[in-house]
Formats: C-alpha cells, structure tokens, sequence
C-alpha cells in the first residue's frame, strides 16, 4: 500500500485524530490477560475474549462490570478495578501492538507532512507509558488523555483542543474511532469522523446512526481521506 499511496495527491490542510484503545492501539489482549487472572482468582467462570473485547474501549469499570455482573458503583466493584488497573500498568504493552494496517497509515502520514494525534478517555498516567512503549509519543503531534482537560469525550473540548495543537481548524481534522462518544465529540466539535468497525464495537451498538461521514472497515481506507479526490 506505501508506494501506491504515496503516489497520490494528499490534502496537506488535513490532520488526523485518533482515538487509542480500539482505534489506534489493539489493546484488548493485555487487559483480557488480566481479567482472566481475577475471574480465575475469585472463581469466577471464563469469560470469551471475543465478548470482553467489545467493552475494552469503555475503561476498567465498565470491563470488571460485565466480567463480574456488578454495577458501577459497588465496593466490590472498585476494589476489582483498582486491581485490574495494577496489574494492567505492569504489562501495559506486552500485547498491546497497532492494528494491522495502521502502521502504514502512520508511516504515510509523516512521510507526507499530514500531522496527526490522539485523542483518548483513558487516563495520562496509562496513556504516556503505552505509547512511550509503542514508540508513538515522540511521532504523534498532541496527545489529549482523558484527564488533561476539564471535560472528556463525548464532549467537543479534547476535539477542538488536539485541532488547535495540530495547527488546523476543526473542519480540516478526520478524527477515528470506535465508539459513539468518538463520533460525538468530533461532530459537535465540527470535524470530519470515521467509525473504526475493526474496533471494539459490541452487538447492540449502532454506528450508522452516530452521524458519522463514514464508516471503515480496515485502518487503510483512512488514506482516502486525506487524499484529494
């Protein structure tokens, strides 16, 4: 893909910001391994990886809380994420890699001068050390982790501020994601969005009715959208 994409006329007013877990980064068999560990540790029957995918974009409570059956707010509840949260800093990228294909995006876009960042719920303190570990936090332009603002996705703030980091407005930026707060936050903030469907979609998500300008299938066919057609 590298040499005939590069062989095409790039919007170079463009930038791209993606999400992380889902979106950038498959980050789901790391926090599987641990969620196997505690269901296995409190006897706990197994749960498919295939199913706990689905909510690896949602955070570790929302992980324990389908894995467990509990709510969000029950002691037993935090006392399980704070555990999975430990246990997931020491292994933060054993497993963790980019999705297939999103390597060569990475690669055109810098190799272009199409800058790009990321945009991500998930915590700094998690955020720094996986990119650092991935090799993406020099190369990345800004990166907005869930609590270097006042406010989080599905708010338009995160959007508007990585555009601004970027040096482009809103309208020039294709932000990527996953899930429907991604797609929110970028069209109230007045990007351009694709839904990522090799993301960590579940069964009763509705991505055709998040508004967003596309939907892809694979992490290539984000190449098409900064290239002038």
């Amino acid at each position: 893909m590298a040499s005939s994409a590069l062989e095409r006329t790039f919007d170079h007013t463009a930038a791209l910001i993606f999400d992380l877990d889902g979106t950038l980064v498959d980050t789901a068999p790391d926090l599987i391994c641990c969620i196997d560990e505690l269901l296995a540790e409190n006897d706990r029957p197994a749960i498919s990886p295939h199913e706990l995918r689905s909510t690896a974009s949602h955070g570790a409570n929302a992980m324990i809380c389908h894995a467990f059956s509990l709510t969000p707010e029950a002691t037993l509840t935090k006392r399980l994420e704070s555990e999975l949260i430990r246990r997931y800093r020491q292994r933060i990228a054993d497993k963790s890699r980019l999705f297939p294909g999103m390597a060569q995006v990475l690669d055109i876009a810098d190799a272009v001068g199409i800058p790009w960042g990321v945009v991500t719920n998930k915590p700094q303190y998690l955020t720094e050390p996986l990119l650092d570990k991935l090799g993406l936090s020099n190369r990345a332009t800004v990166v907005v982790s869930g609590d270097t603002l006042a406010k989080a996705k599905p708010d338009p703030l995160p959007m508007r501020f990585a555009a601004h980091s970027l040096g482009r407005s809103p309208s020039d930026c294709i932000a990527i994601g996953d899930a429907r707060r991604d797609i929110e936050s970028a069209s109230s903030a007045g990007a351009k969005s694709l839904v990522a469907l090799f993301g960590y979609l579940n069964a009763g998500d509705r991505p055709t009715h998040w508004g967003a300008h596309a939907l892809i299938r694979q992490p290539e066919e984000i190449i098409e959208w900064i290239t002038i057609r």
